[in-house]
C-alpha cells in the first residue's frame, strides 16, 4: 500500500512536500517524495489529498477508567481534598461504569489522533475484554496501592504480576504502576521495580505532583500528611523529596515514567537524568490544580526525556461549559500557550518520538521511518509546508484518517 499526501511529517526527519509512505503488512517500508517512487510502487496508491500525514500520537499517560468522571469533581481547595473526592466517587461506581468509561475514553483518543496510550488500570477485571474493544495500542499499567489494612506488599505484587503475565497477548501490553510515594510502602516500590526489570516491563508512578505531597515528604506536615498519618507508616517522611524517596527504594531506572514532577527539590532533576527516567507532563491537569509552573526548563537542561499525557478527565476543566475530551491536541495547545519559546516541532515530538521512548516503543511508534509500525494519522491541511508543524498543534476536530498496525482504524474518504 502506498499513501500519498500533500505533506508528510516523519517527525524524526524533515517534512516532505508531496510525499508518500510505502507500507507492507504492518510496517513502513519507505518514506520519500512522491516522484521518487517507481511506477511499480505506485500501482496500489491511496491519494489522501490535501492532508498532513504524520505518526499516530503517543499518549504517555491516561486513566481511561475515569473518562466518565469528566466535570464531576470541581476544583478543590487542596490536592488532598481532590484525592478524597475522587476516592469517594470511585466508591460509588460499578465495574460496568468503569468499563463504559474506559471504552468512551478509548473512542475519544482514537478520533483525536492517538494510536498508542499508556493507561493506568485500576479495575483489573476489565482486562483483556476492553483491549478487544478498541484498535488502540494500549499498554495497561496495573495500579498498586499499599496502605494499612490492605494486602501485604509481597502478596500484592506477586498476585498482580501473575495476573498480568497470564493475560493473552500480554507481551509489551502490561506494566506496573505503584500509584504514588504517598500511597505505597518502600517494600512495594522495591518489589515492583524488581519484577518490572526482570520482565522488561515499564513502570509508572505519580510523583512530585502536588505541594501537599512535597510538604509531606520534605517537611513531614501538611494536609496530605495529616490525612494519611493513620493509614500508612510515616517514618519515611521528613527525609527528602518524593524523587529521593523513589531513589532510596531502588525504584528509578530507564524503564520508569515519572508522571507530573511539578515540584523539584535541590538535585531532583540530576537524579532523574542519572537514571534516564522519562517525565510525563499533563498540561490540562496541571492547569486544573493551579500548580506552580512546571519545571520544564530545568528538566530539559538536565537532558530528560519529556513527553505529554492526557491524565484523566476527572482533573480537566470544562471549556465554555462543555465537558472535556481525551485529546492530545488540546494538551499540546495548552502547553504551547504556557511555553511560547518551545518550537512547534519540539512540542509534536513530545507526543510522538518522546512518548514512544518513554513507553519502550522507540523505533516502533511515534515516527514515520523505515521498519516502524504503520501507525499514522491524517489531518486536513492546504497551507504551506513551513506552517505544517504549527497546523498540527492547532488542529481541532476528529482526524481525517487513522491507521494502526497497517489497518485503517478510521478510513479516509478516498480509501
Amino acid at each position: 500500500m502506498l499513501l500519498r499526501a500533500r505533506i508528510v511529517l516523519p517527525v524524526s526527519q524533515p517534512p516532505i512536500e508531496d510525499g508518500a509512505v510505502l507500507i507492507s503488512a504492518n510496517r513502513i517500508v519507505a518514506v520519500r517524495p512522491w516522484g521518487e517512487f517507481s511506477a511499480d510502487e505506485r500501482r496500489d496508491v491511496t491519494d489522501l489529498g490535501e492532508v498532513i500525514l504524520l505518526p499516530g500520537l503517543v499518549n504517555a499517560h491516561s486513566h481511561l477508567d475515569y473518562t466518565g468522571m469528566a466535570g464531576k469533581i470541581s476544583p478543590q481547595r487542596t490536592f488532598t481534598d481532590w484525592i478524597q473526592a475522587i476516592v469517594s466517587l470511585k466508591g460509588s461506581w460499578t465495574n460496568q461504569d468503569f468499563a463504559d468509561s474506559w471504552r468512551a475514553g478509548a473512542d475519544m483518543l482514537l478520533r483525536n489522533g492517538t494510536t498508542t496510550t499508556g493507561d493506568v488500570e485500576t479495575i483489573p477485571e476489565l482486562l483483556p475484554a476492553v483491549w478487544q474493544s478498541t484498535p488502540l495500542r494500549v499498554i495497561s499499567f496495573r495500579e498498586l496501592i499499599s496502605l494499612k489494612g490492605g494486602q501485604h506488599a509481597d502478596e500484592l505484587v506477586r498476585r498482580t504480576v501473575g495476573e498480568c503475565a497470564a493475560l493473552p497477548d500480554s507481551s509489551g501490553r502490561v506494566g506496573l504502576s505503584p500509584h504514588a510515594p504517598y500511597t505505597t510502602t518502600g517494600e512495594l516500590l522495591q518489589l515492583a521495580a524488581h519484577e518490572a526489570r526482570k520482565r522488561k516491563w515499564r513502570l509508572v508512578t505519580h510523583v512530585a505532583e502536588s505541594e501537599d505531597e512535597f510538604d509531606m515528604f520534605v517537611y513531614k506536615h501538611g494536609p496530605l500528611y495529616e490525612w494519611l498519618r493513620h493509614q500508612r507508616d510515616m517514618s519515611d517522611c521528613g527525609l527528602g523529596s518524593p524523587i529521593h524517596h523513589l531513589e532510596r527504594n531502588d525504584f528509578l531506572g530507564d524503564n520508569v515514567l515519572a508522571v507530573h514532577v511539578n515540584y523539584l527539590w535541590r538535585d531532583d532533576a540530576a537524579v532523574l537524568e542519572r537514571y534516564k527516567v522519562s517525565v510525563v507532563h499533563c498540561p490540562r491537569s496541571h492547569e486544573y490544580f493551579k500548580h506552580l509552573l512546571f519545571p520544564r526548563a530545568e528538566l530539559a537542561a538536565a537532558g530528560i526525556n519529556i513527553c505529554l499525557g492526557t491524565d484523566s478527565l476527572a482533573s480537566v476543566l470544562k471549556t465554555l461549559g462543555k465537558l472535556p475530551e481525551m485529546n492530545l491536541f488540546e494538551e499540546m495547545r495548552t502547553f504551547s500557550r504556557k511555553y511560547s519559546d518551545v518550537l512547534p516541532v519540539s512540542i509534536i515530538k513530545m507526543v510522538t518520538v518522546n512518548g514512544a521512548l518513554a513507553l519502550g516503543k522507540q523505533g516502533q511508534a511515534g515516527e514515520l521511518t523505515e521498519n516502524t509500525l504503520a501507525d499514522l494519522i491524517a489531518l486536513p491541511y492546504s497551507g504551506p509546508l513551513g506552517k505544517a508543524y504549527e497546523a498540527v498543534i492547532q488542529h481541532q476536530g476528529s482526524v481525517a484518517a487513522s491507521m494502526i498496525d497497517g489497518n485503517w482504524a478510521i478510513e479516509p474518504p478516498s480509501a
